[in-house]
């Protein structure tokens, strides 16, 4: 039988530990702001250092969630896991390119209106070598995607929403705004534009029912803007 209270505590803890790091990150990146992040990063850290942090930290976060969801015996159904087939990865691949021209379009239109877009983070963590690409494309980035989605749609929209009977549209608005906060090293516009794009994740998530949709679109947005804002310009 389902645990859902127990879940849900353990839920809102690694939400809470993943704010507190988002704060951290935030200190850490206005310290750092060099005139050119190619030779300067915060604190003597070099990217592959950060790099790795990020990836340790997600991903120990992400284990623990699947291992929470486990023993509290949340039906996987309810959390999106279902088998990758080419028509889920097809509409996250479609889905993630158009959220990224979106994406960049409220970037723009919040600058228009005074607003900054905090670039820092995505240039302090942009590599600058071949091997630190790979690891960025085929490790990183997969596992920040894979996290986020596990925890802001698949637990607090489908898990809560099927333990509960809470609407999960409603869910979608609260988890969105969570997950706009976990960005706020990119400033008040970040905040903006994230918050709308986990909007549209959560949507696509409760159309779908699919973890593997999102989880797949929020790659090709991050891979796109690391691509081509810093290994394209």
């Amino acid at each position: 039988m389902a645990q859902w209270a127990t879940f849900t505590g353990l839920v809102a803890l690694i939400l809470l530990l993943l704010l507190s790091l988002s704060y951290a990150s935030r200190s850490v990146v206005s310290e750092a702001a060099p005139p050119d992040p190619a030779h300067a990063q915060p604190h003597g850290l070099t990217t592959g250092m950060l790099l790795a942090n990020v990836a340790f930290s997600q991903g120990f976060l992400g284990v623990f969630l699947l291992l929470a969801a486990w023993v509290t015996q949340i039906p996987w159904p309810a959390l999106g896991l279902h088998l990758p087939t080419a028509a889920t990865v097809a509409i996250g691949l479609v889905l993630g390119a158009v959220l990224y021209g979106t994406n960049r379009l409220g970037a723009w239109s919040m600058r228009r209106l005074g607003f900054a877009h905090g670039d820092e983070l995505r240039e302090l963590l942009a590599p600058k070598t071949r091997r630190g690409w790979l690891l960025l494309l085929v490790g990183v980035l997969p596992i920040i995607a894979g996290f986020e989605e596990l925890l802001f749609r698949a637990a607090l929209v489908g898990a809560l929403s099927a333990g509960y009977g809470v609407s999960p549209w409603v869910l979608a608005v609260l988890s969105s705004l969570a997950f706009a906060l976990g960005h706020g090293a990119q400033g008040v516009a970040g905040i903006v534009v994230t918050w709308a794009l986990g909007l549209v994740l959560a949507a696509a998530f409760v159309a779908t029912g699919s973890l593997v949709v999102v989880v797949v679109a929020h790659y090709v947005v991050n891979a796109l803007e690391f691509v081509i804002h810093e290994g394209v310009a």
